[in-house]
């Protein structure tokens, strides 16, 4: 049967975590590519392979195999894997896992997700009413991060960690018990002018809050907005400054529980 490219990209990634077993060491592209052919065998309760390497490429269907190949250099594009086995053999059909995709598939983020499906799937996990437009573009984000464009998803992200804010801000607007208390960060003209006002009032009402929104107010909600505004500017404007793939990884990660407070906020005032 035919996978998909999550599915293919799912099995590689696990593979290379260990979380599955592999029957060869996993150096070279074809002995991957058999891995991921053993995973569906045993995934979808297929019979033990027999023989080597001739009758295991006859487990993956054409089509797998060339997603299979557009699996490999995505990886390699987005630092997860580079080629060579070591200094003393750099080429391909040999390659190893970058520093970079250990920390990565080692889970040793806060939020782990490697693609854009499993970055969908966790947000919305974590803030299931979360909104659409705001969605389109941490997509957007994610998608860029995947390809490379790391300067285009970090604005993608600075564009859905504002959008998130001035929802949060119209939502207090149509309340008619809290608008009054925030009427003057409306009038102020930029993003940065209005988060500081809000920040600013928000302490004097820090008492009104309940516990899970004040647990980590200052650093979910005016330190993340912050570091992110600041990457989108650099990213926004021609600075010549380089955002490189951990700090964008880092961003993408910071806007989950930015975004939590920000609708825990939400849920109060509405």
């Amino acid at each position: 049967m035919n996978h998909s490219f999550e599915e293919i990209r799912s099995a590689a990634i696990d593979l290379l975590a260990r979380r599955e077993t592999a029957p060869y060491d996993l150096n070279q592209y074809e002995h991957l590519l058999l891995a991921v052919s053993d995973v569906f065998q045993r995934r979808e309760g297929g019979a033990p392979r027999q023989g080597h390497f001739s009758t295991a490429q006859a487990t993956l269907s054409n089509h797998d195999r060339e997603l299979f190949l557009e699996v490999f250099w995505a990886l390699f594009r987005e630092g997860v894997i580079t080629l060579g086995m070591n200094d003393s053999n750099r080429q391909f059909p040999f390659f190893r896992v970058t520093e970079f995709g250990q920390r990565l598939i080692a889970h040793q983020q806060a939020y782990f997700f490697h693609d854009v499906s499993s970055y969908d799937a966790l947000i919305r996990s974590e803030v299931p009413q979360i909104d659409s437009i705001t969605l389109l573009y941490l997509k957007e984000a994610m998608q860029s991060f995947r390809t490379g464009c790391v300067l285009a998803s970090t604005v993608m992200l600075g564009v859905a960690t504002e959008h998130t804010f001035l929802l949060l801000l119209e939502k207090i607007e149509r309340n008619a018990t809290h608008a009054p208390t925030f009427t003057n960060v409306g009038q102020q003209r930029t993003i940065l002018q209005k988060a500081n006002k809000f920040k600013n009032i928000l302490d004097q009402e820090i008492r009104s809050l309940s516990a899970d929104i004040k647990e980590d107010l200052d650093t979910h909600f005016a330190g993340i907005l912050s570091i992110i505004r600041t990457f989108r500017n650099q990213a926004g404007h021609p600075t010549g400054k380089i955002i490189d793939r951990e700090q964008a990884y880092v961003l993408l990660q910071l806007f989950i529980p930015y975004c939590k407070k920000m609708y825990q906020l939400m849920t109060f005032y509405g």
